[in-house]
């Protein structure tokens, strides 16, 4: 019995990166803190910058039986939300220039998933799209 994950880019353009995450559970056991976005793997900038941080401008969520948990990874990680169960949810966060890593020491631009209280049969989707920084823009 395991779980089953995905994680699809959808685009990874020069200023937005968009991405899907899906998990099925055929078991009890949750996934804990894995790391579902790592800047530093998008597309560099057009003049070979690094990505080293993203916005989250929007998040589109169905969630069957379990909350997702979403983190930015720090040595004290800080909630980003948590989707719900059973909903399908959508937060557009763009209109005030979306979702700013805030944790503290040791952030690494990291987003981590934990899901909660999941059992066999429960299922998410989780669509995000998310603003690039990167640690030198022009190269």
């Amino acid at each position: 019995m395991t779980i089953t994950a995905t994680s699809q880019t959808l685009f990874d353009g020069e200023q937005v990166a968009i991405m899907k995450f899906y998990a099925s559970m055929s078991t009890t056991e949750n996934e804990s803190a894995v790391a579902k976005v790592t800047p530093s793997a998008l597309t560099p900038s057009a003049a070979g910058g690094a990505c080293d941080a993203v916005t989250i401008l929007k998040c589109t969520a169905m969630t069957h039986g379990l909350e997702v948990q979403m983190n930015w990874k720090a040595s004290t990680p800080v909630v980003i939300e948590i989707i719900p169960p059973n909903t399908n949810y959508t937060q557009d966060y763009s209109g005030f220039g979306g979702l700013w890593n805030n944790a503290g020491t040791g952030k690494d631009g990291v987003i981590t998933f934990t899901t909660l209280d999941g059992t066999a049969g429960d299922a998410y989707t989780i669509i995000l799209e998310m603003q690039k920084h990167y640690v030198n823009p022009r190269g």
